[in-house]
């Protein structure tokens, strides 16, 4: 005859091994889990309608950390989900993302998370990173700022060429083959670029760092009048 004790060990261990396999880890003393098997036609006789297995979709690749400076997380690719940022209380979001985008007129470009077009101010240096651009200059080209600790999600762009420089009022401003990225006042779209070659210093940054090329000229038609 069991033990009261005997029997309630018994029962808890009983219980953990469901546990266990409930939460998906295989309990002990049975088989692994084989790999699914590609689509496959099952033979039928011919008066009846071939059973078609489909295999599951391949899951969509978790990017994971290619770069970490002090806690700032630079990840190896966009995130796996949709992301949702706590509000920006002026210091920065704790998330940020990045998107290499294609423009007809400028080539690529590199985005925010909400579609903003992202530039680069020639004033400012790269090796060392420096932004130079503040007081009335930052209301007009506010800065993109990262929280600490915060995580950036680059889609198209070098994790390697991501990371952030402190600027002179103590806030993270992220970075791109060195260069500070900011946003301009006058874009009120996504995919706006109202601030091209503004200044002759001003430029939509590329998945590099370096500057997008000008927007084209617009060559005036001569009216009949000026003939």
């Amino acid at each position: 005859m069991l033990l009261p004790s005997r029997i309630a060990r018994t029962a808890i261990a009983l219980t953990s091994v469901a546990a266990l396999a409930a939460c998906g880890d295989k309990a002990p003393g049975t088989a692994a889990p084989t790999a699914p098997s590609p689509a496959v036609s099952v033979a039928v006789s011919p008066d009846q309608t071939p059973e078609v297995v489909e295999a599951p979709a391949s899951p969509v690749a978790t990017p994971t950390v290619a770069k970490t400076q002090r806690r700032v997380q630079i990840y190896s690719g966009p995130a796996a989900g949709p992301l949702s940022p706590p509000p920006d209380r002026g210091r920065g979001s704790t998330i940020v993302q990045l998107n290499g985008t294609a423009s007809a007129d400028i080539g690529t470009y590199v985005a925010d998370g909400q579609g903003r077009t992202l530039y680069r101010f020639d004033k400012d240096s790269a090796k060392p990173p420096k932004s130079t651009c503040n007081g009335d200059c930052a209301k007009t080209w506010p800065p993109l700022l990262i929280h600490s600790p915060g995580q950036i999600y680059p889609s198209g762009i070098n994790p390697q060429l991501v990371g952030y420089v402190e600027r002179a009022d103590g806030t993270c401003q992220v970075t791109i083959g060195g260069w500070p990225v900011y946003r301009f006042a006058g874009d009120k779209a996504p995919g706006d670029i109202q601030g091209q070659g503004v200044g002759g210093t001003w430029f939509a940054i590329n998945p590099t760092g370096a500057r997008t090329k000008p927007l084209p000229e617009v060559v005036a038609v001569p009216t009949a009048a000026a003939r």
